[in-house]
Formats: C-alpha cells, sequence, structure tokens
C-alpha cells in the first residue's frame, strides 16, 4: 500500500520521526537558549526586580507541586483500583503513563517560566539597543518554552510506546493497540495537570491583574501585588497556556491513534507531530523586523512565523501522504484532513485577534453582544472541520484535523509565550529609574506587539481543546463495551450505533453537559475576588509590619514572594472544587446511568463550552473562565476514555454510580465549607490598633462576599475600601 509493507510498520518506525522531531526540538531549545544566555542582564534596579520576580515564580512553582503531589498519588491509585480485572485495560501500565503525563507536564511548566522570567530583563535590556534586538530576545525566550513543551510531549509518548509495544512482540499490531491504550493515561496525566496550571494560574493572574493597593499604583515598586503580578504573566500565559496546549498536543495524538484501525493510521499522527517540529523551527527564522519598526510591523513579523510554518507543515506532509500511503486516495484524503486542521487554526487565531480588538473600541455596554457575536466564527469553522474531516476520513480523520492544528505548535506556543515576556520587560522598564523614555516606548511597543501573539494561541487553543474533545469522545464511544445484537450476531462494542438524540438518556446527558461549562466559568471567576481579597490582606499586612516601606524609605523593601504564595495558595484551593466537578461528573454519570448519558454529557460540554469560551474571551471574562472551559473539555472526556472499559449499559451499575454521587455530593460540599466560607473567616487580618482604619476596610470587603458568592445584604462599600482594595485596571489582552 505504500514504501512500507504493513508487516515494516513496526513500533520503531513509528516512533522514529517523532522521535527525531523531538530531537531536533531540543536542538532548538539549545540554540535558541543559548542566545538568550549571551545577551546581557543590565545592572542596577532591574536586575533586583528580575530576580524578585524569578524568586516570585520559583515560590508559585513549589506550592503548585506541593498541592499537586498528593492528587497525582490518589489519581494513580484510583486508576489501578479502577482498571484492575478488565480485560485488556491494563491497570498498572495506564498508571505509570499518568504519572509520566503529570511529571512531564509540569516539567514543562517549570522549564518555560524559568526562561521566561531570564529573558524578561534580557529583552529590557537589549531595548536599549533597539527594537530589533529586543524582538529577537522575547521571541527567542518565548520558542525556548514552546520548543521545549512540544518536545518532552513527543518524546514522552514514542519512549512509553517503544516500551509497552515491543516486549509484546514488535510486527504484531495488536500490541500496538494496547500500548495506545495505556497512552491513554499520560493524556490524564497531563490534563490534572493543566486543570491546576490553566485554572489556577488564570485565577492567579486576573486577581492581580493591573491592581491600585492602597493607592500604591500597579507598578510601584512598594507595592508587592504589583511584583506578584508580574509574576502571574507568567503562570498564566506560560505555565498556564503551556499546561493547556501541551494537554491538547498529547491528547489529540492518543485519540487519533485510539481511532486507527490499522498500523498505518496509528503511525499518521506521530509522524504529523514530528513533521511538525521541523515546520515550527522553520517557523521561527522568519521572526525578524527593523529598529524604527511600528505595532503593526512586529505583528505582521509574528504572524509571518506562524503562516510560514504552517505552509512548511502543509509541504512536508506529502513526504508522509507518500511513504505511508503511496500517494493513493485515502492518504490525499488523510492530508485535506490535516491541511484543513491547520488552516483552521490559523482562522481562529485570525478571528479571535480580531474580536479582541473590536471589544476595546467599543462602549462597555457593547461588549456582551460583541461577544456574543464572537462565537459564531469558531463554531462555523469547527463545523466545517468537522463535516469535511468526517467525510474524508470519518471519525479518524477529525481527529487527524485536530492534530494537524497543533502540528506547529512549537511557534504558535512560542508567539504566546512570548506576550509575558514582552508584559514583564514593560513593567521592568517602568519600574526602573534609569531607563529612558525611548526604552520604555520600545518595551510598550513590543508589549502592544503581544497581542498578536496571544490571540493565535488563545484562538488556536480554543479550536484544538474542541477538535481534541471530540476526537476523545469518538476514541471513547468506540471502546465502551456495550454490546448489540445484529441479525442474531453479538456485536461487542456498538455504543455509537445506539445513540440516538430521542434517547431519553442521552437528551439528559446533553442537558447535564451543556451547563458544566457554565458552572465551571462561574466557579472560576467568582474566585477571582477571593484570590484579590488575599493579595489585598497581604498588601495592607506588608505596610503595616514593615516600617517605612509606605513612605518609601530606600532600606524598606517589600516581601513580593510572601504575596505571591499567599495568592497561589488561594488560587489553587479555589481549583479543588470545580476540578472536584470535572472529574467525578463523567464517572458519576457513566456509572449510574449509563455510557449513554456519559456520550450525551461530553457532547454537550464540548457544544456549550465551545461558544460559552468564544463569548466570555472577548467579554472581559477572558484571562480565567476560557482557558478553564478548554481544560475542561478535555479533561471530562480524558477521564471517560481512560475508564471507558468500566462503564455499562443503562443502569446496569446504578449502585456504583450512586456510591460515587453520593462522595462527589460530600467532597464538593465540604470542599465548598472550607475553601469558600470557613477560609473567609480564618483569612481576618491581625488587629492593629494604630490603623483601624485599615482594618474596617478589610473587614467590609470581606462583608461583602458570602460563601464566595457577592453578599446583597452588605449594601456599597464604603469609600476607604474604594481607595484600599484591588482595582482591575488591566491592560492586557
Amino acid at each position: 500500500m505504500g514504501l512500507l509493507d504493513d508487516e515494516d510498520i513496526t513500533p520503531l518506525v513509528v516512533v522514529s520521526v517523532p522521535f527525531l522531531g523531538g530531537l531536533l526540538g531540543l536542538g532548538m531549545v539549545s540554540a535558541l537558549l543559548a542566545r538568550v544566555r549571551a545577551a546581557t542582564a543590565g545592572t542596577g534596579d532591574q536586575v533586583v526586580f528580575a530576580d524578585q520576580i524569578s524568586a516570585g515564580v520559583r515560590a508559585f512553582l513549589i506550592v503548585e507541586n506541593t498541592y499537586l503531589t498528593p492528587v497525582v498519588a490518589v489519581c494513580a491509585a484510583f486508576i489501578v483500583a479502577a482498571l484492575q480485572g478488565h480485560e485488556g485495560a491494563g491497570g498498572w501500565q495506564t498508571m505509570l503513563c499518568f504519572v509520566c503525563g503529570a511529571l512531564l507536564s509540569a516539567g514543562a511548566g517549570w522549564a518555560g517560566m524559568t526562561i521566561a522570567t531570564e529573558a524578561s530583563v534580557k529583552t529590557t535590556e537589549a531595548a536599549k539597543h533597539g527594537l530589533s534586538r529586543a524582538l529577537e530576545i522575547a521571541f527567542a525566550g518565548g520558542a525556548v518554552a514552546g520548543f521545549y513543551i512540544v518536545s518532552i510531549g513527543i518524546l514522552g509518548l514514542s519512549i512509553l510506546l517503544y516500551i509497552f509495544a515491543v516486549p509484546q512482540g514488535s510486527a504484531d499490531t495488536h500490541d500496538m493497540f494496547d500500548a495506545i491504550r495505556y497512552l491513554r493515561g499520560l493524556a490524564l496525566g497531563a490534563s490534572i495537570v493543566a486543570l491546576f496550571a490553566r485554572v489556577a494560574g488564570g485565577i492567579y493572574s486576573t486577581a492581580l491583574a493591573g491592581k491600585v493597593a492602597s493607592n500604591l499604583q500597579d507598578d510601584d515598586p512598594r507595592n508587592a501585588a504589583a511584583l506578584a503580578n508580574n509574576v502571574g504573566s507568567c503562570v498564566s500565559n506560560i505555565s498556564g497556556a503551556g499546561a493547556d496546549l501541551f494537554e491538547s498536543f498529547v491528547c489529540a495524538i492518543v485519540a487519533c491513534a485510539s481511532l486507527a484501525s490499522s498500523a498505518r493510521e496509528v503511525c499518521l499522527p506521530f509522524w504529523i507531530a514530528g513533521f511538525g517540529v521541523v515546520a515550527a523551527g522553520g517557523g521561527v527564522f522568519t521572526v525578524s523586523t527593523k529598529d524604527d519598526a511600528s505595532q503593526s510591523d512586529l505583528e505582521r513579523a509574528i504572524r509571518r512565523g506562524i503562516y510560514a510554518a504552517a505552509a512548511l507543515a502543509a509541504a512536508l506532509a506529502v513526504i508522509w501522504v507518500q511513504v505511508l500511503f503511496d500517494g493513493n486516495g485515502i492518504g490525499w484524503r488523510y492530508f485535506a484532513c490535516h491541511v484543513i486542521g491547520i488552516v483552521a487554526g490559523v482562522l481562529l487565531g485570525d478571528a479571535t485577534e480580531y474580536y479582541t480588538a473590536a471589544a476595546r473600541s467599543v462602549r462597555s455596554s457593547q461588549v456582551l453582544g460583541l461577544g456574543m457575536l464572537s462565537g459564531f466564527p469558531p463554531a462555523v469553522i469547527i463545523s466545517v472541520v468537522v463535516l469535511a474531516c468526517h467525510g474524508a476520513g470519518g471519525a479518524y480523520g477529525i481527529a487527524v484535523s485536530a492534530v494537524g492544528m497543533l502540528s506547529t505548535l512549537g511557534v504558535v506556543l512560542g508567539a504566546h509565550a512570548f506576550t509575558p515576556i514582552a508584559d514583564n520587560a514593560a513593567s521592568i522598564a517602568e519600574m526602573t529609574p534609569r531607563c529612558t523614555e525611548e526604552v520604555r516606548r520600545c518595551t510598550d511597543t513590543l508589549d502592544a506587539a503581544g497581542n498578536a501573539g496571544a490571540a493565535a494561541g488563545e484562538g488556536l487553543g480554543l479550536g484544538a481543546a474542541v477538535l481534541t474533545a471530540i476526537s476523545l469522545l469518538n476514541a471513547f464511544v468506540a471502546d465502551v463495551p456495550v454490546a448489540c445484537t445484529v441479525s442474531a450476531i453479538v456485536i461487542p462494542r456498538c455504543l455509537a450505533d445506539s445513540m440516538h438524540l430521542t434517547d431519553s438518556t442521552v437528551i439528559a446527558g446533553l442537558i447535564i453537559g451543556a451547563i458544566l461549562p457554565f458552572v465551571f466559568a462561574a466557579l472560576s471567576t467568582l474566585s477571582v475576588r477571593k484570590v484579590a481579597g488575599a493579595a489585598g490582606v497581604e498588601v495592607e499586612r506588608q505596610l503595616r509590619a514593615i516600617p517605612g516601606l509606605l513612605e518609601g524609605r530606600d532600606e524598606a523593601a517589600c516581601d513580593s514572594t510572601a504575596c505571591v504564595t499567599a495568592c497561589t495558595k488561594s488560587s489553587l484551593n479555589q481549583t479543588v472544587l470545580p476540578g472536584l466537578i470535572a472529574v467525578l461528573t463523567p464517572i458519576s454519570v457513566g456509572l449510574l446511568v449509563g455510557a449513554r448519558c456519559l456520550g450525551g454529557l461530553l457532547a454537550g460540554t464540548v457544544a456549550s463550552g465551545l461558544v460559552l469560551a468564544a463569548t466570555m474571551r472577548t467579554s472581559h471574562a477572558r484571562d480565567v473562565s476560557p482557558p478553564a472551559i478548554n481544560v475542561l473539555m478535555k479533561l471530562a472526556a480524558a477521564v471517560s476514555l481512560v475508564l471507558a472499559r468500566v462503564f455499562r449499559d443503562d443502569w446496569v451499575d446504578w449502585w456504583r454510580g450512586g456510591l460515587v454521587l453520593a462522595l462527589e455530593i460530600a467532597l464538593c460540599g465540604a470542599t465548598w465549607y472550607y475553601v469558600w466560607v470557613l477560609a473567609e473567616d480564618l483569612e481576618s487580618p491581625e488587629e492593629d490598633t494604630e490603623t483601624p482604619a485599615a482594618n474596617r476596610r478589610l473587614a467590609q470587603g470581606k462583608r461583602t462576599m458570602r460563601g464566595g458568592i457577592p453578599n446583597p445584604d452588605a449594601g456599597i462599600p464604603d469609600e476607604g475600601l474604594r481607595d484600599s482594595s484591588l482595582v482591575k485596571r488591566s491592560t492586557r489582552v
């Protein structure tokens, strides 16, 4: 059928291209990292500020990993307990892949955040020598994060596939399918980390974006929350976005391979990802500008890199068409799905950028309407992709389009990571007295131009999340052991044939799934004020506790690390409740009602989540809710796919589902009380008889919230609260 016979496609052949692509990606990381390391960080206050941001980043990551460790351990134990005893499920193998996925995702976030903080101050210093040099350092720093995340993802998948497939018989396609089934654990591990990194990171960055505390402006060095906000830029746009897209990347590959019907189809998503690293590398080298460039010139330079990578990825796809499919019809149909995915990713990025820019130019009363309208282009684009690719290659073709959309992730994520680097460079320049107005204009131009990269990343992130969730849903439906009888022949897996829209269980699942994104978004949005309150309490405490800080004495310095730690703990605490809902709801519905209802739930989550995320992205709730919805869609589908062989027909295991539902209600109720209600009383500020007004303001601020929800009986805060509370003044997209 191709240049390779069926028996030639062994696990070694499958992993050859992605493994080499991963090594090439690490080579790109080394080259770009050397470029950043060769640049100078300067001297004086800007280095001090950069060190404080770096310390804050480390504090955030340490606290986050402290929370993640027990969560990963509990989930790993649950996977083994749930899958052991089910034929072919591979509990221990899936658990090992799950742990590897969590470690790889967390490690990628750590590496990306570390290099971003280093690149920020060097971008500020490079701006003293011209805009071109500053762009070179900032984009190189972002590309390091992008290529590192892609490289370790593809290397992790390749190595684990080879380890689990080869001992079972390297030429047996069935054994490769067993290995692919175990890799679902890696996808779930990435999803769990994405939950904490993306959702908690989004809450953190939104709560601290553009704050004014105790009349200290958002770039005042005395304001501990100001430096903590610079950490938030990296948390949301590098660690969070990186974990989100890393999750999409590995989930799309695993879902596509799970839907394969031959060794060639197993091989295809891995090869697309491998060639995509090459294409992304070519795109990076096209990003450049001149010293007198305008903001629009910089935006065009970033888009040029994304477009070049997309074109190169489409051109390189001809290789696998010829090698795997000998240039026949099925190969070209998969090629069409691949190209459709690439084009759709570019269009989604452009549409997101257009509506984001439009939202800044309309009246606030019109933003909601514009946000609703902004959901139309993504809905149309995704619908066209699904229809076209299903017509070309069935459910497998849709999965190929998801992998194709993410094939140039290295350069797209690099452009997205460029945004917080430029943002922090502008903040450092603003806080450094020695920086001239010319330097500040340069860094501000970079910061504004970063919107193009952010929009591309957000648009692609939403499209990839939807297509990946659809692919995971299709893989789940294909693997659930719900049998049916056709002409006296028992078909062991035919859930797809029995899921009808007129089925009451499917309709119930659709309704439950449709409301989940709203619940998830509501909890994420309500959490922002609580974290902002934690920051306000910490800033007020430092102003009281550190002599001379409020007066601006040279010997007095704020403790930004303490503020980061307090806000990080609060953000992660707020993530527990939506995380429990995202993980346990699919399990309880699937066991209590059945696999059909769960399939409807997953479909409803995708349909509702797509439109809601696009709407909120434009309606100024963009930093927390839309990315959280992306994670929800994939996490719910990944949990369902990993446990697919546990679910049965309607009401068969209702008593097990009832136990899980009772557990979910108990855990959610306890979390609501301890994190959302009791914590408000425990976080009351220390008494300070010398500054009673400050304590009155903080107490009034706490009375305006009740159980995490605005208290309608509290009335309007007094003037002192308006002066002292954290006031959002976000200038970022």
